[in-house]
């Protein structure tokens, strides 16, 4: 009962070390919001989808306690060893991760009494599927939580990208754009419809807010949030031939945007959908 009393912490380990920085700062406000919605319990089996690097997953181990267990599930298998150091640097012995995708969980039926997803089944090849896998797998009563940014995100960016392509005249390029966006971040009312078409009842939606500030376009584009995990997706909706000469008017608007305003602002509207299985 009183290991923690036993607790020696040597801030000179590489695997504390390694770990500690252990909350993306995109998943912050999301995971945030997730951990003061969901119900605390004893003894529950948890689910974590697109677990990622560890969160919520680790915190979630933690303030569950050891007579509960959480499952992680995530195709990013290195991130997955990240989150492996991170359970053995801090002594986590509830916790699972495993390699794999929502459209077909590894799981038992009637397994999990709670499932969460921060930002995980927004990127998922087929929303229809993962929600019916999660139904599937939920325990009846049992709790279902996800958070996800809704389509008005970096809704600033977005406007300025679509006029330089009108502008180039690549509407094929505005078609792709709003569908990518689409299948990014569906709408609230769809993903509530889909849990009712799989038995989830009870249905509540928290939206909010946060914002992404920048001194100018060109801070935005080269941050390595931007650079790694969004620009990949942006550079595909334009022909090879054009990239240079979109992105050179893209950023110079933006950054007379954040000239004229005194910084470059970026919207991250979101939502927290709980429910139950019935």
């Amino acid at each position: 009962m009183l290991e923690y009393l036993n607790l020696h912490v040597n801030p000179d380990d590489e695997k504390l070390v390694s770990a500690i920085d252990e909350l993306p700062l995109w998943s912050a406000p999301f995971g945030l919001k997730l951990l003061q919605t969901i119900t605390m319990r004893s003894n529950c089996t948890i689910l974590d989808i697109g677990c990622g690097t560890g969160f919520p997953l680790v915190e979630l181990a933690q303030r569950f306690g050891k007579d509960s267990h959480v499952y992680g599930i995530d195709p990013w298998e290195k991130a997955l060893e990240r989150v492996h150091l991170k359970l053995r640097a801090y002594n986590i012995p509830n916790a699972t991760v495993q390699a794999g995708v929502a459209e077909k969980l590894p799981f038992p039926d009637s397994f999990f009494d709670l499932i969460v997803s921060n930002n995980g089944l927004n990127n998922v090849r087929d929303l229809e599927k993962s929600i019916a896998e999660c139904a599937r797998v939920c325990k009846s009563g049992g709790e279902f939580a996800q958070v996800y940014n809704l389509s008005g995100s970096m809704i600033e960016f977005y406007d300025v990208f679509e006029e330089i392509l009108t502008q180039e005249n690549l509407k094929d390029s505005v078609i792709k754009m709003k569908e990518h966006i689409y299948q990014k971040r569906r709408p609230v009312e769809e993903v509530v419809e889909l849990l009712r078409g799989n038995n989830f009842t009870d249905i509540r939606v928290n939206e909010d807010v946060f914002y992404l500030r920048y001194a100018t376009g060109s801070a935005m584009l080269n941050h390595s949030f931007i650079s790694h995990w969004f620009l990949p997706s942006w550079k595909e909706l334009v022909p090879e031939d054009m990239l240079e000469k979109i992105f050179t008017l893209v950023e110079e608007k933006l950054n007379s945007i954040a000239k004229e305003k005194g910084e470059l602002k970026l919207t991250i509207p979101f939502a927290l959908i709980d429910c139950k299985k019935a």
